[in-house]
């Protein structure tokens, strides 16, 4: 098997130059619906329909591939480490919901990391789980959730020896990784799964400065966006497993329930030249973004200003290695609130992943230039010069900490119930809900991360930290009212 080729890619073009004449779906018949008009539409799209084709005899089909797709995910899980390596065309959420489905009847109970995505608990949801909830430990010096202690997840695993899984988070959104052997090694002895989204680290493992891949670690099941880090189509994720513990044949048919019958080819063709990408490459296709974003932290070192970024994450006890790609940065005189430095590098035309309410979140390509680098650095300039101009706010700091440390004594490790029984709900002002039990979920997106999910209490310091958000111009996702002025809650 020759992993310098793209065969599933290689198929497509082979298809295409055969002339063939379209009698089948999809509508747009390989782009040629547009080819009698002179127009931006036909500009943009018509390169990229040469590839969207369907299920057809010369390019297989993702849900019992026989041919071109199977040999293409059989060169991912080589590249990648794993035994099996299935293609999503609906991102890490697809992934993170056929780990939970393909493992937890309805009632099955599953130890989760507080700090998860929302497709996790809309895949406990789904299945009708029960989980455990294990609170996150907490960076010191920027008040951000990592992975909970090993401690904690043993102590779980000792609590609830019915407990089908433990699923994990690494890295979390602002590249902070904890290197999760010692876990494998800790759930394997206990004869449970290790699941694993990790969504944020397709590219782990790759070059000498990344941190271990969970599949390099020893988990039973990885989900990685390979659009995120890697030059994949967004949708474009991948699902790896291996060992004998997951049951791929039930994860196989969850996937083919809750991915469409006709999947994209180009998002899948996507998948195979970024996975030969790294084939070819190696190490050597990160070295520019690499190079690049160790150039940037050490000018914002150099240049003492205002803006300062996080630094390897050494000396840390809540984490073990961040990613090089990923730059973190805030103004540290509390001047601009992360919000507002998102907003000022798009007016420079430099967009940023995400902020929160006192960081901005950089993420650097594989290929990431110098050139755009010093685009970026000169609006860190005007940045600089506009802090200097106006009054301090004082320190900004994120509040989540002490939220973290509130909810751990509120009793974490009782199950919670995802079943999906109906209940009575209404709304409320959201400062008066103290005491109350949610009825919906608030999202802050970016991460995509819970604040709150439906049953879960709302205390003081909860709805001090999604006013604070509110107000700072935070985005919601799961709430009716995205002004957060009312809140769903549970009748009592």
């Amino acid at each position: 098997m020759n992993r310098l080729r793209a065969p599933l890619f290689e198929a497509l073009i082979r298809h295409y130059e055969s002339g063939p004449e379209s009698f089948h779906v999809p509508g747009h018949r390989y782009g040629q619906i547009y080819d009698q008009e002179q127009s931006i539409e036909k500009e943009w799209l018509s390169t990229i329909m040469k590839l969207d084709v369907t299920e057809l005899s010369s390019t297989d089909d993702l849900h019992h591939p026989e041919s071109s797709i199977a040999e293409a995910q059989e060169l991912a899980a080589k590249c990648f480490g794993a035994e099996q390596t299935f293609f999503l065309v609906g991102g890490s959420t697809s992934g993170n919901l056929a780990m939970i489905l393909g493992v937890c009847e309805p009632g099955d109970l599953i130890i989760v990391q507080r700090n998860a995505h929302k497709s996790v608990i809309n895949g406990l949801g789904l299945a009708g789980a029960k989980a455990v909830f294990l609170m996150p430990r907490i960076d010191e010096e920027t008040g951000l959730a990592t992975t909970p202690s090993i401690e904690a997840i043993e102590q779980a695993l000792q609590l609830y020896p019915e407990a089908k899984a433990v699923m994990l988070t690494n890295p979390n959104y602002y590249g902070m990784t904890t290197n999760l052997a010692t876990y494998a090694e800790l759930i394997h002895r206990y004869n449970k799964l290790l699941l694993v989204d990790e969504a944020h680290g397709a590219h782990f493992g790759f070059h000498p400065s990344f941190p271990e891949s969970a599949i390099q670690s020893g988990a039973d099941a990885v989900v990685q966006s390979t659009h995120k880090t890697l030059s994949a189509l967004t949708m474009g994720a991948m699902l790896h497993v291996q060992g004998d513990r997951i049951p791929r044949d039930s994860i196989k048919d969850v996937l083919a329930a809750i991915q469409s019958s006709s999947p994209s080819f180009p998002i899948m063709a996507s998948l195979d030249v970024a996975r030969v990408m790294v084939d070819r490459h190696q190490a050597g296709w990160f070295e520019p973004g690499v190079a690049s974003a160790q150039a940037f932290r050490e000018w914002i070192f150099q240049a003492d200003g205002a803006l300062r970024v996080l630094q390897t994450g050494d000396g840390s006890a809540a984490y073990d290695k961040l990613d090089p790609l990923r730059i973190v940065m805030w103004d540290c005189t509390g001047t601009l609130t992360g919000f507002e430095l998102q907003k000022n590098l798009e007016e420079q035309g430099c967009w940023a992943e995400m902020a929160d309410i006192r960081h901005v979140v950089l993420v650097w390509g594989s290929r990431t230039s110098d050139d755009e680098r010093s685009k970026l650095q000169a609006a860190c300039k005007q940045i600089e010069h506009l802090i200097r101009t106006k009054p301090s706010k004082g320190d900004i700091t994120m509040v989540s900490a002490s939220i973290e440390l509130d909810q751990r004594t509120a009793g974490q490790l009782t199950p919670v119930d995802f079943s999906r029984k109906k209940r009575e709900h209404h709304r409320m002002p959201l400062v008066d809900a103290e005491g109350r039990e949610a009825a919906e979920m608030i999202i802050p997106y970016p991460p995509g991360i819970p604040i709150i999910y439906p049953g879960e209490m709302l205390t003081k310091e909860l709805i001090r930290y999604i006013l604070t958000l509110a107000e700072a111009g935070a985005k919601f996702q799961g709430a009716v009212d995205s002004s957060m002025q009312t809140i769903a809650v549970y009748s009592r």
